[in-house]
């Protein structure tokens, strides 16, 4: 899978990108990260990528042209013909214009926002089904409108708040939507067995010493007895999205014998 980020904080990203997981992933070829620097699509000296807002107010705004430029060259799209920048001849009327933007082979273009869709397991698990991907890091006050309108295909957001900039959530996605990747984590059905991925949150985990300073392990995961193991895990992922995010019960999918379960749960509670 291949992820294509803007910014215009490149030095951001290898740090990340260079441990653990997405490390190896991207040592197999498992997923391919290139991080694209906007500045280096500007003409001018200074190279600007933004400016002062029509109307005033507080804050600069990122211009479309470094944009619209970087992220077309980089995914191969011919830009419509700008005739604000020249009067077409009498004679150049019969001569062929460019073309409108092509959809890029459905690439999915999201900028990250917090005025987006906000960001969960779901849509990590639907950006996943992707080979493409390209991710756009707003900066300042915003983006000038006609990026969001005009090239932008989804909105994105990690929560109802307000970061400096784009390049955090960015690695968010990438780290979210490569788990769903076959082969990048060791287990096969870790991604599956994630908080969130089964609609609720995951079971308590245990590993070596079976007993840690007079605490001891629950001896159902010591029985070897796989089925009492899944019907343990079962119902401690929903004891713990019940204590802790009952709002997520409202939508998971539940069996009779899991409603059942927390009918029980809630009895006890109000004794």
């Amino acid at each position: 899978m291949q992820f294509e980020v803007f910014t215009l904080l490149p030095e951001v990203f290898p740090s990340y990108l260079e441990t653990s997981i997405i490390k190896r992933a991207r040592e197999r070829g498992l997923i391919d990260v290139r991080v694209h620097n906007i500045r280096d699509y500007t003409h001018d000296k200074h190279h600007m990528t933004d400016d002062t807002p029509y109307g005033g107010g507080g804050g600069m705004v990122m211009k479309p042209e470094p944009i619209f430029e970087a992220i077309e060259t980089v995914l191969g799209l011919n830009p419509p013909f700008d005739y604000s920048l020249e009067e077409p001849s009498a004679s150049a009327q019969d001569e062929p214009t460019l073309s409108q933007p092509a959809p890029a082979s459905n690439i999915p273009i999201i900028l990250l926002t917090p005025q987006g869709r906000v960001f969960n397991q779901s849509i990590a698990q639907e950006l996943s089904q992707h080979p493409h991907i390209v991710l756009l890091c707003g900066r300042y006050e915003g983006i000038d409108e006609r990026i969001r309108e005009h090239l932008v295909t989804d909105e994105i957001s990690i929560g109802d708040y307000v970061l400096t900039g784009g390049e955090l959530p960015a690695l968010i996605l990438i780290d979210a939507i490569s788990r769903f990747l076959p082969d990048v984590l060791g287990d096969p059905t870790g991604a599956q067995d994630d908080s969130h991925a089964m609609g609720l949150l995951e079971y308590p985990h245990y590993t070596r010493p079976p007993e840690f300073r007079g605490w001891k392990i629950p001896e159902v995961l010591l029985s070897g007895a796989h089925a009492k193991i899944d019907k343990w895990r079962r119902e401690q992922a929903l004891l713990r999205t019940l204590k802790k995010r009952p709002d997520m019960l409202e939508k998971a999918d539940l069996s009779k014998e899991d409603k059942k379960f927390i009918e029980g749960l809630k009895e006890k509670s109000e004794k």
